[in-house]
């Protein structure tokens, strides 16, 4: 499909689905801390989500290998769990690290963000990766300039990242966002000789997603469907922002304020 460039009207649009987002996700970090489930922190995301009249963009979702549709308003992936983590009863511990994504369709339009969260006293070693996959973050976002190509800002993560001594996971990838969560372009966040390469246009808004592991890159579905795990079980990270560019530089549009004070 081809990129679609946003108008003024859409980025408001899609700007205050993304300010929802922010809401949501600060008031989820508040309230994440040992004895803590992850499926209360759902309850409350669907909560605020249904108070302000959005929907939560990820409940519902078809399952790519047949299995039933995602069950819930966040993903939250604990420790080895990557990605799409699924709520569950089961209390936060001291000393784990919790990525959880959130995203809403407000006014038929979406924000989606992730953070992740340390509960408790983290190790040396977590929190390193913890703070390395939040600052890859932030410098492949201050290296979007306009009219750049985004191998150049892929290339930066990916190096950034190795001189960490982690790893860049290639299985999953950011995307365009807008009307529909997940719209062209693909944004990895590695130069993928395969494809990925766009430039950045004013107009265009993407959700840009580093997901590094501790330790290889490798990753697996397990039987449900949706849960993805490091291979080798090492702990792993995820942050995201909805980004929107402009001929004045990059704009954040999910400015998560636990990315600085809490994290």
């Amino acid at each position: 499909m081809p990129i679609i460039l946003k108008s003024a009207r859409e980025l408001g649009l899609i700007r205050q689905a993304c300010e929802l987002v922010v809401e949501v996700l600060d008031q989820l970090a508040c309230k994440a801390a040992p004895g803590v489930t992850t499926a209360e922190l759902d309850a409350l995301a669907a909560e605020l989500t249904r108070r302000a009249g959005a929907q939560p963009l990820f409940t519902g979702v078809p399952n790519p290998h047949g299995k039933a549709a995602f069950p819930a308003a966040i993903c939250a992936s604990r420790n080895n769990v990557l990605v799409h983590g699924i709520p569950d009863e089961k209390p936060l511990l001291d000393g784990d690290i919790l990525s959880i994504d959130f995203g809403v369709r407000l006014d038929g339009y979406c924000g989606d963000a992730a953070i992740t969260l340390m509960i408790g006293n983290v190790s040396p070693q977590a929190k390193r990766l913890v703070q390395t996959t939040r600052d890859v973050l932030k410098l492949a976002v201050e290296n979007c300039h306009p009219h750049r190509r985004w191998f150049e800002v892929a290339e930066i993560m990916d190096s950034f990242v190795k001189k960490a001594g982690f790893t860049i996971v290639q299985d999953f990838v950011g995307h365009g966002i807008g009307l529909d969560m997940h719209e062209d372009p693909r944004v990895p966040n590695f130069v993928d000789p395969n494809g990925g390469d766009f430039v950045l246009e004013p107009g265009l808004v993407i959700a840009i997603e580093p997901m590094v592991n501790a330790g290889s890159k490798k990753v697996k579905t397990l039987n449900d469907g949706w849960t993805v795990r490091t291979a080798d079980s090492k702990f792993c990270a995820h942050f995201e922002h909805t980004v929107a560019i402009t001929e004045d530089g990059p704009e954040v549009l999910t400015p998560v304020r636990c990315l600085s004070e809490i994290c």
